[in-house]
């Protein structure tokens, strides 16, 4: 089978391998669909931890089982389905295990014709998605979900600000507050991606290139209950400004480094939360394809190329104009 392979530091490629063998309690997907994440390109750089060159890249994916290793499983056979990357989260649904890891890294991912996976990290694909827009739900689709309703507790009505849309977790985020009956504001460094946030039903848009300081946010009533972040750095004590008492900041990521300095005067006096949260749990993956379903959410797609353009497109995944995921069609 054909499957992409980091073979040193910064270096992918296409290598032809054996097609793997169906143990008991395994199933072999025949890929059909997969999608960036910003994962892959960190795992490419080497920043990210047990890298193991040799190994097949790739989290995000879906297709139809081909086989499986036990009679008992039989009922996937030829099912379309989405995979769960979550790899040994554990018992605790608070936190990963010492063990956790996700797919496409260390263990083989899902960018080769073929993907092996243990049976139960298999889910049915919602019905009203084709199989393309089913492989981009999985990484970014969990992420945003946990952050809104485990770690962000978000209810119908707050006022939730979603940073940097257009990203993968972000255009997630802002999908599923506005299915949950928030008031979504977003904020991105492209006028572009705002008025199409606009379009989409946000309530507003702000050019953090030009609102430093988010003065007209006040606008939302006093603030917001909720802000779901990626970026960390100095913007951090301006989202601390901006939340009403009792509010919560909800981060995934730092790709703006730490910052220097917290303004915990006003995190204390006016009762804030600072929490960070990563993907969810195995439980909050079914829980995250329940909810697309019923809300018959469609994600956010950039673009859709060929399976063999995969490797020439991971420094697309940066791109400023970029909105939604980059999917392949294997």
């Amino acid at each position: 089978m054909k499957a992409l392979v980091l073979v040193a530091p910064g270096q992918i490629e296409w290598r032809e391998m054996e097609k793997p063998f169906v143990a008991p309690s395994q199933a072999l997907v025949k890929i059909k669909a997969v999608a960036l994440n910003r994962r892959d390109e960190w795992i490419k750089e080497g920043k990210y931890p047990n890298i193991r060159y040799g190994g097949i890249l790739g989290s995000d994916g879906a297709g139809i089982v081909e086989s499986v290793g036990d009679e008992k499983d039989a009922n996937w056979v030829d099912q379309e389905v989405v995979i769960n990357p979550n790899i040994n989260w554990g018992p605790d649904p608070d936190v990963q295990s010492k063990n956790y890891s996700i797919l496409g890294m260390p263990i083989n991912g899902a960018f080769a014709e073929y993907c092996l996976v243990n049976v139960d990290r298999l889910q049915p694909k919602p019905f009203h998605l084709d199989i393309l827009q089913a492989a981009a739900l999985p990484l970014g689709g969990l992420t945003a979900f946990r952050a809104l309703f485990r770690q962000g507790g978000l209810k119908a009505g707050q006022n939730v600000l979603i940073s940097g849309f257009g990203g993968g977790v972000a255009q997630f985020a802002f999908l599923f507050a506005k299915a949950a009956g928030a008031n979504v504001y977003v904020t991105s460094g492209s006028d572009e991606k705002l008025t199409r946030a606009m379009k989409m039903g946000a309530k507003g848009a702000y050019n953090y290139k030009r609102e430093t300081n988010y003065s007209d946010l006040w606008k939302t009533k006093g603030g917001f209950d909720l802000i779901i972040d990626s970026a960390g750095g100095d913007q951090l004590n301006n989202f601390i400004k901006i939340l009403k008492p009792n509010g919560k900041i909800v981060f995934y990521g730092a790709t703006n480094g730490m910052p220097s300095k917290i303004d915990l005067y006003r995190m204390f006096w006016n009762q804030l939360s600072l929490q960070g949260t990563t993907m969810g749990n195995d439980h909050e993956f079914v829980e995250m394809l329940a909810f697309v379903s019923r809300h018959q959410i469609r994600p956010l797609i950039d673009s859709i190329r060929p399976f063999a353009k995969l490797a020439d497109s991971f420094a697309d995944i940066t791109l400023p104009n970029k909105v939604g995921k980059i999917v392949f069609q294997v």
